[in-house]
């Protein structure tokens, strides 16, 4: 082999084989780590419960966390405070 090829040889036996190497290596490691360190799913949400919508924003709530109002004798559900004001700012004279 003449000096330049031999030179060629050197540098890529020596140099990028083990780059090479090394990054496939840290690549397969950092796959392994990172879903061992990953947060767990979230709980599913309860299921059960009756859903009613808010007559403003036409959000279905539940019956647990709605603000109600009773209406001429009939329940109302909000699903915030902002629509429980403006369904009581419409229903002033």
């Amino acid at each position: 082999m003449s000096g330049p090829n031999r030179m060629i040889s050197a540098f890529v036996r020596e140099f990028v084989i083990p780059l090479v190497l090394f990054l496939l290596l840290r690549s397969l490691l950092s796959g392994v780590f990172s879903r061992r360190n990953q947060p767990a799913a979230p709980p599913p949400a309860p299921s059960g419960g009756t859903l009613h919508k808010d007559p403003i924003c036409g959000t279905y709530v539940s019956a647990d966390s709605a603000i109600a109002l009773t209406v001429k004798g009939e329940q109302v559900y909000f699903c915030s405070r902002e629509c429980w004001d403006k369904y009581h700012e419409g229903s002033r004279p």
